[in-house]
C-alpha cells in the first residue's frame, strides 16, 4: 500500500489547481519514480475534441502534478483498453484502475448511475446539482451503490446541459411521435415516454447515421461536446432549452486501486474531480453560447424552443422514470428517488 506523503500539502494542490484553472499548460507527466502509483485512465471522449484535451487529459496532468508525480494518471482513449460499454467491469476487476466516462453505460447493472447522471426537468445550473450531491448527501448513497460492484465512485463531472439536435422542428409533444433520435441512459425512456423511438449508436457512427437519415436526431452531451462530433454539419435545428441544465460524466476507481493510495492522495483526486466539475460546466456553458450562435450565421442552423406544455410532458415522464428507477431498485434508487422529489419542493418545481 502507498503510504501518506507528508510533504503533499494543500497549499500545493491549490497551486496547482489554480494554475490548470488560469489555462496553463501542463507538461506531460514526469518520469515515474520507483515505488510511485500509476493509474490508466479510460475516457469515452474521442481524440482530437476540443474536450479530450483540454479537460480530460488536463484533469489527468493536474492530479500528476498536484502529487508531485506519486500518484501518476496516464489518459488513455476510448477503446484503448477495452470497448467503452465494458469499462465499468474492467476498473473492478483491475484492467484498468479508473475510468473518466459516462454513467449512462451502467444503468442498467447500477440503476442509482441515472441519478448521477442527471433526469431531465431537475437542476437549473451547477449550484442545485451540487445541493442534491453535496448538501444533501446524494453522492453518499451513489457510492454505496457502485461500492457493490467494486468501484468506488470519485464524483460527477458537469458537462453543462444536455442539448437536442434533429432535423425535424421539435416545438409539441405530437412532433416526438416516431422520431428516430440516438439517445441513451434516463434521457432515452424520457423520450420513449413522449413518443420518440431511440435507439442506441455508438458515437463513432453517429455523423454518418445523422447524414444517411438512420436516426433523425441525436444528443451528445452539451451543444460544445456535440460539435466536437460535428453535429452542426449534419442538423438542421437545435432545440430548446437544454433538456438538463447540467448533465454529468464521472470519475471511478476501481476499490483495490483506491484504497491502495493513502487518504492525502485520495483528498487530492476528490478534489481536483469537484473543481474540474466546476470548472468544466463554466467551460462548456460559454462554448455552448458561441457554438450556438455559429451553428445560426454561419450554417443556417435554427434554435427551435419547445413549448411550455411540451416541456412539462417532458419532466412529467423524467419523474416517471425517476419512480420507476426507485420501484426497482429500493435500496440506492429508493433513497435517491425521495432525495430529488425533496430537491423540486425545495426549489419550488413539485
Amino acid at each position: 500500500m502507498t503510504k501518506s506523503n507528508p510533504s503533499l500539502s494543500r497549499r500545493g494542490f491549490f497551486a496547482a489547481s489554480a494554475g490548470a484553472a488560469a489555462g496553463t499548460a501542463l507538461a506531460a507527466p514526469p518520469v515515474i519514480a520507483q515505488g510511485n502509483t500509476v493509474w490508466r485512465m479510460q475516457t469515452h471522449w474521442p481524440t482530437g475534441n476540443w474536450y479530450y484535451d483540454d479537460i480530460f487529459v488536463k484533469f489527468c496532468n493536474r492530479i500528476t502534478e498536484a502529487t508531485g508525480g506519486e500518484l501518476t494518471v496516464e489518459p488513455y482513449a476510448p477503446g484503448a483498453v477495452v470497448p467503452t460499454g465494458d469499462v465499468l467491469n474492467a476498473v473492478r476487476r483491475g484492467l484498468l484502475e479508473s475510468a473518466f466516462i459516462y454513467p449512462a453505460y451502467w444503468i442498467g447493472r447500477v440503476p442509482a448511475a441515472g441519478h448521477l447522471n442527471g433526469h431531465i426537468g431537475t437542476w437549473a445550473r451547477h449550484e442545485e446539482m451540487d445541493i442534491f450531491y453535496y448538501e444533501m448527501g446524494a453522492i453518499d448513497v451513489i457510492r454505496d451503490a457502485y461500492a457493490e460492484q467494486g468501484v468506488h465512485q470519485v464524483g460527477p463531472v458537469s458537462y453543462s446541459g444536455l442539448t437536442l439536435w434533429a432535423n425535424r422542428p421539435l416545438r409539441t409533444v405530437e412532433d416526438f411521435s416516431g422520431w428516430p433520435v440516438r439517445s441513451t441512459g434516463a434521457a432515452g425512456l424520457v423520450l420513449e415516454k413522449v413518443g420518440a423511438a431511440p435507439v442506441s449508436i455508438p458515437g463513432g457512427e453517429l455523423y454518418q447515421a445523422l447524414q444517411t437519415g438512420v436516426v433523425d436526431g441525436a444528443h451528445w452531451g452539451a451543444t460544445a461536446t456535440a460539435w466536437g462530433m460535428n453535429f452542426q454539419e449534419v442538423c438542421d435545428y437545435i432545440i430548446e432549452p437544454d433538456l438538463v441544465g447540467h448533465l454529468n460524466g464521472e470519475v471511478m476507481v476501481g476499490l483495490d486501486a483506491w484504497n491502495a493510495i493513502g487518504e492525502d492522495l485520495r483528498a487530492v483526486v476528490t478534489d481536483v474531480t469537484r473543481a474540474t466539475s466546476a470548472e468544466a460546466a463554466a467551460h462548456f456553458l460559454y462554448r455552448d453560447i458561441l457554438f450556438k450562435q455559429e451553428f445560426v450565421n454561419d450554417f443556417g442552423g435554427e434554435l427551435i424552443r419547445m413549448e411550455d406544455d411540451t416541456l412539462q410532458a417532458l419532466r412529467t415522464a423524467s419523474l416517471e422514470v425517476v419512480d420507476e428507477y426507485s420501484e426497482q431498485d429500493p435500496e440506492y434508487s429508493g433513497r435517491l428517488g425521495e432525495m430529488l422529489h425533496e430537491f423540486l419542493k425545495t426549489t419550488g418545481r413539485a
